[in-house]
């Protein structure tokens, strides 16, 4: 396995397919701190693997529904995301944003809900990926991001912008 190697990307099947949605609203950003599954403990946005039959977009708002009780509107796919654990964990993940919601998010067996300020991010407690392509897709951008992990550690990156 050799992702710093461009031909490994070009042959590269997910393992896994899953989704995240940011929710903006009155400049701030809907995050969550992950309670249990891959990533628990990280902040992030919610999200999870797409059910069979599932598209992406179906996904983002059934997780947003399932982890905050509120329904995001208005979503746009934004990136997409893809990874490569050294364990043999293939993830690809469709990034979308939402302009609002419907609800106000409350806690659930999955996460707990943070709104707050875009300039406040807390990158070190979240994936070491997401400091990359978050202040891109936050200013607009669309990307697609590559990387390689052993467990948390993130071993390679590389983003392409359009």
């Amino acid at each position: 396995m050799e992702p710093h190697n461009p031909g490994f990307w070009q042959n590269w099947q997910p393992t896994m397919r899953a989704s995240l949605c940011f929710v903006i609203q009155e400049g701030k950003i809907l995050m969550i701190r992950k309670k249990r599954g891959l990533g628990a403990g990280k902040i992030n946005g919610p999200g999870g693997r797409l059910e069979p039959g599932e598209t992406p977009l179906q996904a983002a708002i059934r997780e947003t529904q399932e982890e905050l009780c509120v329904t995001p509107l208005n979503l746009s796919e934004r990136g997409e995301l893809h990874f490569q654990f050294v364990d043999g964990l293939a993830l690809h993940c469709v990034v979308f944003t939402a302009e609002g919601c419907i609800g106000d998010p409350i806690e659930t067996e999955e996460a707990i809900p943070h709104w707050m300020e875009t300039s406040a991010i807390p990158y070190h407690d979240m994936w070491q990926d997401d400091q990359y392509w978050l202040p891109g897709m936050l200013e607009g951008r669309i990307f697609k991001g590559y990387f390689q992990f052993d467990q948390d550690l993130m071993l390679s990156h590389h983003i392409d912008w359009f």
